[in-house]
């Protein structure tokens, strides 16, 4: 298999197209049970303080065999993963979005490749923690519709639905059936919902449904808020996300983005980031308490944090002259996917790295509750 380039996915692209260059790929993962050789060049030394205090890189490393490949998240077993995967079947996207991707499953040591879907272009997608299944984006069955461009949020595609699998393809059955963008998508803890973005109108909004389709219901409701990227956190009511506002969409470099948590019912809206800073793709932990995120450091240097749904000043996690971004964590909680740009900025192309975070303390294990406020300090 030839995997040379590959877009970002659906999650994302709207905020990059304002915000960075276009060529941002990638994200995978490295196995706890075989650790592969550490690369001395891209390895800091990891700090003995607790979740909160880090202040240098924790030891990180290339995914090996793996190409570039976009926003994969960890299964329950904390060594596969599903991501989007540049692949010469899928369609061509529009704007800047290069080669097209389709979903695959492999495991974060490069192996047991699977691809999921053979057409269209595919989106975001995620595991189901309960059962051998998968939830994935596709236009697979729009493909007579226009391209759109993942790349920017006033053309996003029209023909982007969600679909339902197991984990070699086989019995697809499509969930969504209408012209919006339908993707963004993830599910609770307990596989009893998934939560996902759909854009009717030029407006995003958060939505939920049962995994068979039923009980499809409107989360968020608001005109100026574009509400995306929503995940859940432990408890299976709460769903945390980020969102910017219209008004300030291609106005503000970065895009300012707020941080916020919500009840899967609507309720209990509770802001949880007041700096007006580009708080982008956060992603939970599984204590419940902290997250992950991206946002620009010193000299336009993309970087990752550590936040608490508390309140507090975020940890910085990564320390890297390039790009590093689009953050997700293993279930267990020791392990964080990233992608890092090698060589010359963004010309030297986006890879999937591993930090191991088990010295975080950020396992399930460590779960107390949801902080129900957070604190403007």
């Amino acid at each position: 298999m030839s995997l040379r380039l590959i877009t970002l996915s659906c999650r994302y692209l709207a905020a990059l197209s304002v915000m960075i260059t276009p060529m941002l790929f990638g994200l995978i993962g490295c196995s706890e049970r075989e650790t592969p050789a550490v690369d001395a060049a891209t390895t800091r030394e990891a700090p003995t303080e607790p979740a909160g205090t880090a202040v240098t890189e924790l030891p990180s490393w290339k995914i090996p065999n793996i190409p570039k490949a976009a926003e994969a998240y960890y299964a329950p077993d904390s060594l596969h993963v599903i991501a989007q995967v540049q692949d010469p079947d899928a369609q061509k996207p529009g704007g800047r979005g290069g080669e097209g991707t389709l979903t695959y499953l492999f495991t974060d040591q490069g192996e047991d490749i699977v691809r999921i879907n053979d057409r269209g272009q595919d989106g975001c997608s995620y595991y189901f923690p309960d059962r051998p299944l998968i939830v994935w984006t596709s236009t697979r069955d729009r493909m007579e519709m226009p391209v759109g461009n993942w790349f920017d949020e006033r053309e996003y595609p029209r023909g982007a639905e969600l679909y339902i699998s197991d984990l070699k393809g086989n019995d697809v059955r499509r969930l969504t059936n209408n012209e919006w963008y339908d993707a963004e998508v993830s599910v609770s803890p307990d596989g009893q919902w998934i939560v996902f973005g759909r854009q009717t109108d030029g407006r995003m909004d958060l939505w939920r449904m049962r995994p068979d389709g039923s009980a499809e219901q409107q989360i968020t409701n608001t005109e100026d808020w574009q509400e995306g990227a929503p995940f859940y956190l432990p408890d299976s009511e709460t769903i945390l996300y980020r969102a910017w506002k219209r008004s300030e969409f291609g106005k503000i470099e970065p895009t300012p983005m707020t941080v916020f948590t919500i009840r899967h019912d609507g309720t209990g809206l509770t802001q949880r980031t007041f700096d007006h800073d580009m708080n982008w793709a956060p992603y939970p932990a599984p204590d419940g308490r902290h997250y992950v995120f991206v946002r620009i450091a010193e000299n336009d240097n993309w970087e990752i944090f550590l936040g608490d749904l508390a309140g507090g000043e975020p940890v910085r996690l990564t320390f890297n002259p390039g790009f590093d971004g689009l953050p997700a964590l293993s279930p267990d909680g020791t392990k964080m996917l990233f992608a890092r740009t090698e060589g010359d900025g963004f010309k030297g192309g986006i890879y999937t790295y591993v930090m191991d975070v088990s010295s975080l303390n950020l396992g399930p294990e460590h779960f107390t509750g949801i902080p129900p406020i957070a604190t403007t300090d």
